[in-house]
């Protein structure tokens, strides 16, 4: 009974969208999701990287994996990926927006430097590319009238000041209360909307033992006594979007081993008495 419930399989077989899924954190929960057996689309901008994964993600779970090249900062782009996906599946019932800067624009400058572009490309695509695939996964899921779920990726920079990144804090932040709104408004349509949010968690292991030293450093001030692998993000996102958790919505999951809870989160403070600005 509890394996069944979270499974991925059926039926009917789940179909899954996981946007910037071609690397990352949100590769890896497209691996799980295959692996619990859904059929998964991936999407980011890179049509290289994509190819790459897609191929990865069909040799694990033995069956064809979608790949569709998506600017997630564009509307129509955000809806194409939608209607692409349910023509080729037939079907949509998971939609997981992960997609987000992994280069944050304008971060160090101070509030009265910081020019528009930067502040609005940071937005657009960690707050409106979880609108805009929401908003399309919602009508879809309402035409099907069978449910679906949500799952949004926030960050630990939502639950903090983060002054020397504040753009990417505020629009991570955004998508912890759009995913509570959503989860209220869409239950009477039996669609659950949730969010992960991960902190001190490495995109991918360290290719090299200056980068595996450097994550050994960063891991001793974590509670756990190390940062987080990629891979860890899977189960959650799997267990969220399963049966297993119907009765789960408008909730918010930290994954970051104990971090927030332990204060480590960088936040621009010297770690000196006296708490000069550093």
């Amino acid at each position: 009974m509890l394996q069944e419930s979270l499974s991925l399989e059926g039926p009917p077989r789940r179909v899954a969208i996981v946007t910037g899924g071609s690397r990352g954190l949100g590769k890896e929960m497209a691996r799980s999701l295959a692996l619990a057996g859904a059929d998964v689309c991936i999407a980011s901008r890179t049509a290289s990287e994509l190819d790459k994964t897609r191929t990865e993600l069909e040799e694990v779970c033995g069956r064809e994996v979608l790949a569709i090249p998506t600017d997630v900062k564009s509307r129509e782009q955000c809806d194409a990926l939608i209607g692409q996906t349910v023509e080729r599946f037939g079907r949509l019932d998971i939609m997981l927006n992960n997609a987000g800067l992994g280069d944050r624009r304008g971060a160090g400058a101070k509030l009265w430097e910081l020019e528009d572009e930067p502040w609005h490309d940071t937005i657009e695509v960690n707050l409106y590319s979880t609108f805009y695939c929401s908003r399309a996964a919602a009508r879809q899921f309402r035409a099907q009238g069978e449910g679906g779920v949500i799952l949004n990726v926030a960050s630990g920079s939502a639950l903090r000041s983060q002054p020397r990144d504040f753009g990417y804090g505020a629009a991570k932040a955004g998508v912890i209360s759009l995913t509570k709104s959503t989860a209220a408004m869409l239950i009477d349509d039996g669609v659950r909307a949730n969010c992960i949010v991960p902190g001190f968690v490495l995109q991918q292991p360290p290719a090299t033992d200056e980068e595996r030293e450097a994550a050994r450093q960063r891991g001793r001030f974590n509670p756990t006594g190390r940062l987080g692998d990629a891979w860890e993000l899977g189960p959650l996102a799997v267990f969220l979007c399963s049966d297993a958790a119907h009765y789960i919505t408008s909730e918010v999951f930290v994954i970051d081993g104990g971090g927030l809870a332990g204060g480590i989160a960088p936040a621009g403070w010297a770690p000196e008495t006296g708490g000069g600005h550093g």
